[in-house]
C-alpha cells in the first residue's frame, strides 16, 4: 500500500520499498530500497529521446534507490494513454495536447514541472515551391507520428488555416529522410530548438523554415493558455534565417499513485543538479557539454508554471519547500 501524505512522514526506505511494491509489475519482489520506473519519451530524432535519456539516467544516479527506464514512443498523446493504462509512471509531454477541453488534466495524471518549450517547425527543402503556410493545399504533408504532439498542434493549424493537404504520418527522423527523398513536399515538427532531424537534414542539403506569424494568432484565439509567439533564431540551423512561429510548453508528467516523498526527491534533483541535464546526463544519447541545449530552460522560475495542470502533491511541497 502506497501512503499518501503520511503522519508522520515515513523513512525514504518506507517510501521507496511501497513504492517498488506498487510498480514492480512482475510476481518477483525488488530488492529492498529499490524502485523500478518507466519513463516514456518519444521517436527516433527527437528531443524527447534525448532528454528523456538524460532525465532518466540523471534521476536514477541522483535519486537513492530509483531506477528509471526509458520507453519509446509516438510522443505526447502516445506517453498520456501509456501512463493512464500504467504501462508507464513518467511521461514527457506538450501542454497543449495534456489540457482536456475543460481545461483540466487527464485523469490520474499530474504535473512534476514544466521543463522547456517546443517550437513548431514547418520544413521544406529550399527549392521548394513552398513559399508560405497556404501554398500546403493539396501537397503531401507529413504531419509527425501518430499519437505525437506534432500530430496534434499541426492539425490544429491546419484546421484553424483551412487548408487542406495530404497529410502523412512519420516520425520526425522518417519525415526528414522523406523529405529529402521528395516522398513529401513539406514537415510539421513540433520540437525543441534545434532538433537533430532537422540539424542533420539541413547539414547535409539547403532547407527552409516556413513563417506561421499568421497562424499563431488563430491559435492563441481558439486555444487560449498553451501556446506563446515565438522565434526559431538563425542560429538554429545551417543556413536558415530566424523564422516566426508557436512555441508550446512540455511538462514532465507523473501517475498520482507515485508516493509523494519519491516525487519530491524526483523534483529536487531535477532542479539542483539541471547541468548534469544540459550535458547529456549519464546515459542521454549525445552526450557532450550541448548535448541538450533545451535543458538549460529548466529553471525554478519557469518549472512551476504548468498552467491548468495541477503539480503532483509532491512536487508541489518541493516548489514550497523551495520558497522558504
Amino acid at each position: 500500500m502506497v501512503l499518501l501524505n503520511p503522519e508522520p512522514r515515513p523513512s525514504r526506505r518506507a517510501v521507496l520499498l511501497a513504492a517498488g511494491g506498487l510498480l514492480a509489475g512482475c510476481a518477483q519482489q525488488p530488492e529492498a530500497d529499490e524502485v523500478d520506473l518507466r519513463l516514456a519519451t518519444g521517436p527516433a530524432g527527437a528531443v524527447y529521446r534525448r532528454i528523456g535519456g538524460a532525465l532518466a539516467g540523471h534521476i536514477s544516479e541522483r535519486v537513492p534507490g530509483a531506477t528509471v527506464r526509458t520507453v519509446p514512443s509516438g510522443a505526447s498523446t502516445d506517453n498520456i494513454r501509456m501512463l493512464r493504462a500504467g504501462e508507464v509512471q513518467l511521461g514527457l509531454t506538450s501542454l497543449d495536447a495534456l489540457i482536456m477541453a475543460d481545461g483540466s488534466a487527464p485523469e490520474g495524471l499530474s504535473a512534476i514541472c514544466r521543463l522547456y518549450e517546443s517550437h513548431l517547425h514547418l520544413v521544406v527543402m529550399a527549392g521548394s515551391p513552398i513559399e508560405e503556410f497556404r501554398d500546403l493545399k493539396g501537397k503531401r504533408v507529413s504531419l509527425g507520428a501518430r499519437d505525437s504532439g506534432t500530430e496534434f498542434t499541426s492539425l490544429r493549424v491546419l484546421e484553424s488555416g483551412p487548408v487542406d493537404a495530404d497529410g502523412h504520418y512519420l516520425s520526425q527522423a522518417a519525415s526528414a529522410a522523406a523529405l529529402r527523398d521528395g516522398e513529401i513536399d513539406a514537415m510539421f515538427s513540433l520540437t525543441g530548438v534545434p532538433t537533430p532531424a532537422i540539424t542533420e537534414l539541413a547539414g547535409q542539403h539547403a532547407i527552409r523554415l516556413i513563417h506561421l506569424d499568421e497562424q499563431a494568432p488563430a491559435l492563441f484565439t481558439a486555444f487560449p493558455g498553451p501556446y506563446t509567439p515565438a522565434m526559431i533564431p538563425a542560429t538554429a540551423y545551417a543556413g536558415v534565417p530566424a523564422t516566426r512561429t508557436v512555441a508550446v510548453p512540455n511538462v514532465l508528467l507523473a501517475r498520482n499513485d507515485l508516493p509523494d516523498d519519491l516525487v519530491h526527491a524526483i523534483t529536487d534533483t531535477i532542479f539542483t543538479h539541471t547541468g548534469t541535464i544540459t550535458s547529456g546526463g549519464p546515459d542521454a544519447a549525445g552526450g557532450g557539454p550541448e548535448a541538450i541545449p533545451e535543458a538549460w530552460q529548466i529553471n525554478v522560475r519557469t518549472g512551476i508554471s504548468t498552467a491548468s495542470i495541477p503539480l503532483h502533491p509532491g512536487a508541489a511541497a518541493w516548489f514550497r519547500d523551495r520558497k522558504r
